[in-house]
């Protein structure tokens, strides 16, 4: 075979095989296709499916009522978007638009639903400051919408009925400006007469004071005539006064010597006679028992508890009152009474017919008392609170009578220690500080002033005057001051 014939044949045998090898790779690449074909339109099967799982045939059917009418996909062509879901997307973006007042952000339907219940749930509280809602998904926004339309309507009426009063306010107020312009007027035309007045009197006291200055010169030159005529008098006065006094030293010096030439002629009677005077005697002793009998019982009007003071029988009470025991009666007869030896001393012993006394207590009579100072009634140095009236049921309990003022009726005077009264009135930051330290110091100067006059009239009416210690030894309570309960 010639060369060039055999180079023809291997192109076309080569053509030929490329052909083959095409053929082989267009039949795989559209055996693929058909696979993936049948795998896509399974998958539409399958969503188609689904999608009418989701809703039953009814409203699959139905959809076109409850979505709106959308092209068929069949049948025409239809516009890009204009499918159910897509007309369901224009429905919901619209009615929120409507409810919030602008058209959404391209979010989420869930993203949306959530503002839009956020926006609402705002505008019904702000709306329940006017109206009741009593739940808003059962009332509806078109009723809510509506009441607040109401309220709305009612708020109008009130403003306008507002409006209205004020308008007559106004008009009001314009009267009043009027008339208050008019009175101003008056007013302005009395200030004017009366400053008219006011000129006139300020020009007469001008006048009258001159008139006053001129006169005054002759009443200034008038008295001082008769300072001098005055000064004249005085001195003479004085002198005479002088005088008198000297007189008067000479009679007092007179009568002292005079009182004392009588005092020695006749001495003036014991005023204490009668606190020196014994109430009864000791008719027998136990000394075992510490127990001695008196001669005086019930018929004396002698009781139980009454003290009394033992005094040697050779003697009488003394100006002091101190005695040699102290004793309490526990049992009374008619004509003796039994005591206990509450006090007494071992160098002295209480004998038979030692007398016994008590100030307090009389057979025949009541003594009467006046009691007044500041006493320490248990001897701890410090002044005890109502001690005037401990020591006046003291008193009382055993037959005597306390009056709050000396008379000539009054047979002792009880006197405490003197009230102490500070030097000086509460200064006004003492007072700041404490509101009633004026009333406590003008009461404790009442009280030395009321001390100081019973105190007085006692010696000037010769009334015995008692000490508190002394007081207790005259009436042989002494010893008892100590133990609980003695006053």
């Amino acid at each position: 075979m010639p060369a060039r014939r055999r180079k023809q044949s291997n192109a076309m045998l080569y053509t030929l095989i490329t052909f083959v090898g095409l053929f082989l790779v267009a039949i795989i690449i559209a055996g693929i296709c058909y696979v993936k074909i049948e795998e896509y339109r399974d998958k539409a099967v399958k969503a188609e499916s689904n999608l009418e799982e989701m809703a039953t045939s009814e409203q699959w059917q139905d959809r076109g009522k409850i979505v709106g009418k959308v092209p068929q996909i069949s049948g025409r062509p239809r516009k890009a978007g204009e499918t159910y879901l897509g007309k369901m997307a224009e429905h919901f973006d619209a009615t929120t638009s409507l409810i919030v007042g602008f058209i959404p952000e391209m979010t989420s339907a869930e993203a949306d639903v959530n503002d839009v219940n956020i926006k609402v749930a705002n505008a019904l509280k702000s709306a329940q400051e006017h109206i009741t809602i009593a739940d808003p998904n059962t009332t509806g926004l078109v009723k809510i919408i509506s009441d607040l339309v109401a309220e709305l309507n009612r708020t109008i009426e009130a403003k306008d009925a507002l409006q209205k009063d004020l308008n007559n306010q106004i008009a009001q107020v314009e009267i009043a400006k009027k008339a208050y312009s008019d009175k101003e007027q008056v007013i302005e035309e009395e200030k004017s007469k009366l400053q008219a007045l006011v000129n006139k009197m300020q020009a007469d006291y001008a006048d009258l004071q001159a008139r006053l200055e001129q006169s005054t010169t002759d009443q200034i030159d008038n008295y001082r005539n008769q300072l001098d005529v005055a000064n004249v008098n005085l001195k003479t006065v004085e002198a005479t006064l002088l005088k008198t006094q000297a007189e008067l030293k000479q009679s007092v010096g007179i009568m002292k010597r005079a009182q004392q030439e009588v005092m020695d002629i006749m001495p003036p009677p014991d005023h204490e006679v009668l606190a020196h005077r014994a109430d009864g005697k000791i008719i027998l002793i136990d000394d075992q028992a510490q127990v001695v009998h008196l001669n005086i019982g019930t018929d004396q009007h002698v009781y139980r508890g009454l003290t009394f003071t033992v005094y040697d029988r050779s003697g009488s009470v003394p100006k002091d009152g101190k005695g040699k025991a102290e004793i309490e009666v526990f049992d009374v007869a008619d004509t003796y009474c039994a005591a206990r030896i509450t006090e007494s001393d071992a160098k002295k012993p209480v004998l038979l017919d030692d007398i016994v006394a008590n100030l307090i207590w009389h057979r025949d009579k009541t003594n009467v008392f006046v009691i007044v100072g500041d006493f320490d009634l248990d001897n701890d140095g410090n002044i005890d609170e109502n001690a005037t009236g401990r020591i006046k049921s003291l008193i009382e309990k055993w037959g005597g009578k306390v009056v709050n003022n000396i008379s000539v009726d009054t047979d002792f005077l009880v006197l405490g220690d003197q009230p102490q009264v500070p030097q000086q009135q509460p200064t006004f930051e003492q007072l700041e500080l404490d509101p009633g330290a004026m009333q406590r110091y003008e009461a404790l100067v009442q009280q030395l002033s009321h001390y100081n006059e019973l105190q007085s009239k006692a010696e000037a009416f010769w009334i015995p005057i008692f000490r508190y210690e002394r007081f207790l030894y005259f009436i042989g309570y002494k010893g008892q001051i100590s133990k609980a309960g003695a006053f």
